[in-house]
Parts: C-alpha cells; sequence; structure tokens
C-alpha cells in the first residue's frame, strides 16, 4: 500500500530560506560594489592591507557561494511541519 497522505513543508518560512536570500542580496551588492566600486586602489594603511585585493568582491562572492549553499540545502532537506501536533493540543477557547 501506499501512503496517500502529502507532508506538509515550511517552503518559504524556513530559515535557511531566509539565511540564504539576505546573504545572496548582500553578496550581489558586494560583488557589484567590487566590480563597479572606486577603482582607485586602497592606501596601504587600509583595512584590507591595499595592494591589489578586492574585498568586497572576494567577500561577496563567498557570500553568493555559503547562500547556494544554503538555498541547496533547504531544497535538498525539507523541514517537515508534522500534522498530528493539533489532535494533542488543547486549546484555551475549545470545550472540554
Amino acid at each position: 500500500m501506499t501512503d496517500t497522505t502529502s507532508k506538509h513543508t515550511a517552503g518559504a518560512f524556513d530559515v535557511r530560506n531566509i539565511i540564504g536570500a539576505l546573504l545572496g542580496i548582500y553578496g550581489a551588492i558586494l560583488v557589484v560594489m567590487g566590480l563597479f566600486g572606486d577603482p582607485d586602489p586602497a592606501s596601504p594603511d587600509a583595512p584590507s592591507g591595499g595592494g591589489d585585493v578586492n574585498a568586497n568582491l572576494w567577500a561577496g562572492l563567498a557570500l553568493l557561494v555559503v547562500a547556494a549553499i544554503f538555498l541547496v540545502w533547504s531544497r535538498w532537506r525539507p523541514l517537515v511541519v508534522p500534522t498530528d501536533v493539533d489532535k494533542d493540543l488543547k486549546r484555551p477557547d475549545q470545550p472540554q
């Protein structure tokens, strides 16, 4: 026999989707700023150490990779919401 009940997943409300989307947005902004931002080389006393390192570009790419991992993880292993929770709970507005 096959089980005809379908699994209900959290979908867009899964926290991994929210984290992945936010990291993806921030990563895309950093990549754009790294590619099209101020082309002047950083001074030697800059936080990224100066030189030829484009910190915005590399940080943005790292954030995009982590965002992709979160989104793939939430698709690969979706969070299943149990359906039998309401059977055990007694709400105060329901008669005893």
